[in-house]
């Protein structure tokens, strides 16, 4: 367990910090102080955001809490002593508000990427009425985080939470355009994964209505998790009457 006085001269002197910043500071391992901090009973902790569900086929029943413990401990929590009751509020508040900001920022990218990602097909004729594009994940929620993390294809730094894309296309969507739009996706994925302005990771799937209406028989994990990421993405672009017609299902 991590050294408690060690905890409390620092929470005294610097006053409430987030789990990342108190163990930037104290040091150790990560487990070991939420351990502390959690168990002892000499500590305040508020937590900030919302828990949603997430699939994961290693825990029984397929479902947990999202964030993590220790994404919840690290990035969305702040911690500070009995006494400091306003600081921990008000630096709560900060939190709360940075991390909305920082969702709203990259929906906004979200929507820049799905932008120049179609402004080229659009001119080239293809039918965009015949798709609609979504935006899911941390997002949705409200609950992106930017600590910088190494992405595992490539190794390289991106900023946070992921951008995952969902694409659905009719089932009378000609097979090229559906073709130049995965094309165009994969290409400015590299672009924005390898600009070191930009360091965001794009997850993306595209798929046509007959696929979606064959993950809704919700019989198998991937089905389960095709059907929960349709049903809590929101509309960037493109056709509301066809995202409509998925969610139904």
């Amino acid at each position: 367990m991590a050294d408690l006085a060690a905890i409390r001269k620092v929470l005294t002197e610097r006053g409430p910090l987030t789990g990342a910043d108190l163990h930037s500071e104290v040091g150790g391992e990560v487990f070991g102080l939420w351990k502390a901090c959690r168990g002892s009973g000499d500590f305040d902790i508020a937590v900030t955001g919302r828990r949603y569900m997430r699939l994961d086929r290693t825990v029984e029943g397929f479902a947990r809490l999202s964030p993590s413990i220790l994404r919840e401990f690290m990035t969305y929590s702040v911690i500070g002593l009995p006494g400091q009751h306003a600081q921990i509020a008000k630096a709560a508040d900060r939190l709360q508000r940075r991390t909305v900001a920082i969702s709203r920022t990259k929906l906004g990218v979200a929507r820049r990427f799905i932008e120049e990602v179609l402004e080229p097909l659009g001119d080239a004729g293809t039918d965009l009425a015949q798709f609609c594009f979504l935006i899911a994940g941390d997002v949705v929620y409200d609950m992106s985080h930017d600590v910088v993390r190494r992405e595992s294809s490539s190794g390289g730094r991106v900023d946070g939470s992921d951008l995952d894309i969902v694409v659905l296309a009719s089932d009378e969507a000609p097979q090229d355009a559906v073709d130049a739009i995965d094309a165009a996706i994969m290409t400015r994925k590299w672009l924005y994964l390898r600009n070191p302005a930009v360091r965001e990771e794009v997850d993306y799937v595209v798929k046509r209505f007959a696929r979606l209406d064959e993950q809704s028989g919700f019989d198998t994990f991937g089905h389960m998790v095709a059907c929960k990421v349709f049903d809590e993405a929101r509309l960037l672009q493109g056709s509301r009457e066809l995202h409509e017609a998925g969610r139904r299902l």
